[in-house]
């Protein structure tokens, strides 16, 4: 907590007493994921009270509450490349460079092992989510009489995933309680006060840093000469979601492959289902349209690493090369986008 408090402090410094477009940046970045950590453990401390179930599907939603943070204020910046570029490289981070590294580390114990039935009934859904969200885009591609209503389709799509999101709570509330009762919990429980006004306090810092991430993008990325597209892609991607994809990796190094599967692979889950979803239901209410329509390359980026990922994880196990495979073609989508 300590930690977080003062990583805010730095940031506002740097957002409002002027420290270079580079530490402004670096700075908030930085606080966010802290921030985005000390929003997860809060609601992991609540457990006791809520069921593990519930506390697991919870931790995974507010656990992108900074990316959506992000995502809402840069919008109202007009930064639409950015946040198309950030939800599509949030997924890719996660599947790719996450599950590689995963996999790369678990492969220390000659494989990372986990639940068949399981991992393809999430690769489905996956596969059902990430759909969706090309839909919009390849009406538009095709000519189709659809591409003259993007944002009222986009708008349909974006409730029937939410939808579907609720639809699948009750299964994935199951599998989270028996996912979290093979996980030793070893920290002692936090009073319920402590959980709920530290959560509380967290996501308004979260908020508040989020716009300051979002002021300090446009001069970082003039500074460092990267593109919209590259910034959204890799850069916002990865600080938005870095606690979150430790967390994933160490469970892989302690051989527990069946949770570091459900950390790792719910949260691109939940974005393509809930994320996506909300930020172009909320650019309703703002000056900046937002739908699914997203660049050809981008599609084309989502769609081979869901089939990918797909493939190599049906057989229920995940090698050192199979990881290092995953990275590979991770460093292959970043440097397309490198130039715009």
């Amino acid at each position: 907590m300590a930690g977080s408090v003062v990583l805010v402090v730095v940031a506002g410094v740097a957002r409002y007493g002027g420290g270079g477009a580079i530490f402004a940046f670096v700075s908030s970045a930085v606080a966010v994921a802290l921030l985005a950590s000390l929003v997860g453990r809060s609601v992991d401390r609540l457990g006791n009270r809520l069921g593990a179930g519930a506390t697991g599907v919870l931790q995974s939603a507010l656990g992108n509450l900074p990316e959506l943070f992000i995502g809402f204020f840069a919008l109202r910046a007009g930064l639409v490349p950015v946040v198309q570029s950030a939800l599509i490289g949030s997924i890719l981070a996660n599947l790719l460079l996450v599950l590689g590294a995963a996999f790369v580390v678990g492969g220390r114990h000659g494989s990372l092992r986990f639940s068949t039935d399981r991992i393809r009934s999430t690769c489905a859904l996956l596969a059902l989510a990430t759909s969706a969200l090309v839909l919009p885009s390849i009406a538009t591609y095709a000519g189709s009489p659809a591409a003259g209503h993007t944002r009222a389709l986009s708008v349909a799509v974006a409730v029937i995933l939410l939808v579907i999101f609720a639809l699948s709570l009750p299964a994935s509330i199951r599998r989270q309680q028996k996912e979290s009762a093979v996980v030793d919990d070893i920290e002692p429980p936090w009073p319920g006060w402590l959980s709920i006004g530290l959560l509380t306090a967290a996501s308004a810092l979260a908020a508040f840093v989020s716009d300051w991430f979002v002021t300090a993008l446009e001069p970082a990325m003039s500074t460092l000469h990267i593109s919209q597209a590259f910034a959204g892609l890799v850069v916002v991607a990865i600080a938005s979601n870095a606690i979150e994809n430790v967390v994933g990796i160490q469970l892989a190094a302690r051989n527990q492959g069946e949770y570091a599967m459900s950390v790792i692979v719910n949260s691109p889950l939940q974005i393509a289902l809930v994320l996506a979803p909300i930020l172009v239901l909320l650019s309703l209410f703002t000056a900046t349209a937002f739908t699914l329509v997203f660049t050809p390359m981008l599609v084309v980026s989502v769609v081979l690493t869901v089939l990918v990922v797909t493939v190599v994880v049906t057989d229920g196990e995940g090698t050192w090369l199979e990881g290092a495979m995953l990275i590979g073609l991770y460093g292959m989508i970043a440097a397309v986008f490198w130039w715009g």
